[in-house]
């Protein structure tokens, strides 16, 4: 009977220990370059991060306002050195110092967004929100009256060149006469900056006014002076109501859990991962009232046609500033579209 006993009480010891460390809480890191109250890019993505820290056995962290460059990289060392099991970076200029990272910790997986480089423990990741642009600039194109829109644009890098150049093949898909004019902040996220932009661009006869900058600035702008905005990365109606056409946003949430559960069960692997509305992680914001209901309508059927993949946006021919043809192919090689340093013809300003 002792015997027996013994071997209950190891048993369950084993038991409870096994149990234990199947509980084992799975740490995980996101990294933002701009404030999560920003309302747009990092709050996007910090929705996302919500939604798994809502998980069980799941501790999550996030820093905020991180530069990119040495700073980021000082973030990255941080956690991996705290045995982060996964991290997120979720600007650009975090590739190169989480590939440094992620070389120096190899047990640890590496994500990082809207880049091209990868290693055995770091993958990349990003949506083609360019589908989104195109979709909201149809709504641009349909409700100007100048037939000019302004775009206030963070960097000229090819994420956001390919989003200009997609939001002008919208907009001239409904309007060949609308011109799509563009002015550089050289920033992510500085309010006052944009919105100064904006301003810019409606001294020059812009009545909508695009962003890709993470500030409602521009939205503001707008309003001010009665025209209308697109957003971007999250609704902003609410910093522009009378103002806000639409916003092609983000939508996380799905992605982060799906890398999440590959880490967990051991699944994970590097690579590249690059999706859109089909796969719901970039769509609309609901649309404006006073967008007209045959405009909607209009829309919303070609997002269903890029969804289905029926209609591509960058099907060719595609036509530079110059009138050259820059892509011939029905449906362009993506790496064509990720090296994009040009724009597109009834685009007014350069890629520098």
């Amino acid at each position: 009977m002792r015997k027996i006993l013994i071997l209950l009480v190891l048993s369950l010891v084993v038991a409870v220990g096994s149990a234990q460390a199947a509980e084992k809480k799975m740490k995980v890191g996101f990294v933002y370059v701009s404030p999560v109250g920003d309302a747009g890019y990092s709050y996007a993505h910090d929705l996302g991060r919500q939604a798994i820290e809502a998980l069980p056995n799941v501790e999550v962290k996030y820093l905020e306002s991180v530069n990119e460059g040495a700073d980021s990289e000082r973030v990255f060392l941080n956690m991996a050195r705290k045995k982060y099991d996964l991290i997120f970076g979720t600007s650009f200029g975090y590739m190169d110092p989480m590939l440094k990272t992620a070389k120096r910790f190899p047990h640890t997986v590496f994500m990082h967004c809207s880049g091209y480089k990868s290693s055995k423990n770091m993958g990349n990741y990003f949506g083609r929100m360019y589908q989104a642009r195109y979709l909201s600039g149809m709504v641009a194109g349909a409700m100007t009256k100048s037939n000019v829109l302004g775009y206030v644009a963070a960097f000229p890098i090819p994420e956001v060149i390919r989003g200009i150049n997609a939001f002008a093949l919208g907009a001239q898909a409904v309007n060949p006469k609308a011109e799509v004019r563009v002015v550089w902040t050289k920033t992510w996220y500085d309010p006052a900056k944009e919105k100064e932009g904006a301003k810019s661009l409606l001294d020059v006869g812009a009545d909508v006014i695009a962003q890709h900058q993470d500030s409602p600035g521009p939205q503001e702008a707008a309003q001010e002076r009665g025209v209308y905005s697109i957003g971007y990365n999250t609704d902003m109606s609410q910093f522009a109501p009378k103002a806000h056409l639409v916003a092609p946003i983000w939508n996380w949430a799905p992605y982060y859990m799906e890398v999440l559960n590959s880490v967990k069960d051991g699944t994970w692997k590097a690579g590249s991962t690059w999706n859109g509305l089909a796969e719901g992680v970039v769509d609309l914001s609901p649309m404006g009232a006073m967008v007209p209901e045959a405009v909607k309508a209009t829309v919303m059927a070609r997002r269903e046609e890029i969804k289905t993949g029926s209609y591509v946006v960058f099907g060719g021919p595609v036509l530079d500033q110059a009138g050259t043809v820059r892509l011939t192919a029905a449906t362009p090689d993506d790496i064509d579209l990720l090296s994009m340093d040009w724009f597109v013809k009834g685009v007014i300003g350069t890629t520098e």
